[in-house]
């Protein structure tokens, strides 16, 4: 659908996960000009106002508060007028709300741009030391039942590096579950407060994270990556094939030697088994 002319412009504009400081220029440029920002929390969005020198209006906007509040701020944008949206920390509709207002927006033909900058998925993800360039994101996995089993099934088997959010007080469980559902000797990292004061980083297997923050509970916001699973290795080829394909490349004037390598390079079969001429029928 294309843009409505005449419209507000919805920004959504990513804020710091913990370091005030690691808020953009074009970020600080938005939130200024906006008239208005609807923010998940206005009293923790006043640190930021406070922090650099903002003045804007703040209006609520979270997950309990209604379609009511939703559709003040549609009115808002249709009437001509700009709306910047923010979160807690990090990028809005990342596990925040906001999602509601920016899909009804964009149905209805409205501008909407993304004011980019921190975020913990990727910040934790940068830290791992895990596999970086393909990656999932899974949220906040469900707390029980046949779903929590369901996602933590398709984990264990995505070979994807995969990123999720937990509270703290379920930290090691979740751990404990992912090591049962993913193997204990899979690697992963706990990212706790990061660009915060206390940002640590904890590295090492799941078995192994599991059992150290079952004994010490982690403090804090936590954000777990965790290793894509191994690629299954091929099964090899029946080796009387295998000196079947030498014998074929020998007839073709090839030495056996060069055969067997070649043949060897191309299946994963022994090259001294290959080399060997006694007859496989196996």
């Amino acid at each position: 659908m294309a843009e409505r002319p005449g419209t507000g412009t919805l920004y959504v504009v990513a804020t710091p996960i913990g370091n005030l400081s690691d808020v953009s220029l074009r970020a600080l440029e938005t939130l200024r000009a906006a008239p208005l920002v609807a923010a998940e929390d206005t009293r923790l969005t006043r640190r930021l106002w406070a922090r650099h020198g903002i003045d804007t209006p703040l209006v609520s906007y979270h997950a309990r508060s209604g379609p009511g509040r939703r559709d003040q701020l549609l009115d808002h944008l249709a009437s001509g007028a700009d709306l910047a949206l923010v979160t807690d920390a990090g990028t809005p509709l990342v596990s925040d709300p906001g999602a509601e207002l920016v899909a009804e927006w964009a149905a209805r033909g409205g501008r909407i741009v993304p004011i980019p900058g921190p975020s913990a998925v990727l910040a934790a993800l940068v830290a791992a030391g895990l596999p970086a360039a393909r990656w999932g994101f899974e949220g906040f996995l469900p707390r029980r039942g046949r779903e929590r089993r369901e996602r933590l099934a398709r984990i264990a088997t995505d070979d994807r590096t995969t990123v999720l959010f937990e509270a703290p007080g379920r930290t090691a469980a979740t751990l404990a579950d992912l090591a049962a559902a993913c193997g204990a000797d899979r690697p992963a990292a706990v990212c706790r407060e990061l660009t915060k004061l206390h940002e640590e980083i904890r590295r090492g297997t799941l078995g192994e994270l599991a059992a150290a923050l079952a004994e010490v509970p982690v403090r804090g916001e936590v954000t777990l990556v965790v290793a894509g699973a191994p690629a299954a290795a091929a099964p090899l080829p029946p080796l009387g094939e295998g000196r079947a394909e030498v014998a074929a490349l020998v007839a073709q004037g090839m030495s056996r030697s060069a055969a067997a390598r070649e043949v060897a390079g191309r299946t994963g079969l022994p090259r001294r088994e290959l080399f060997d001429q006694q007859e496989d029928t196996a």
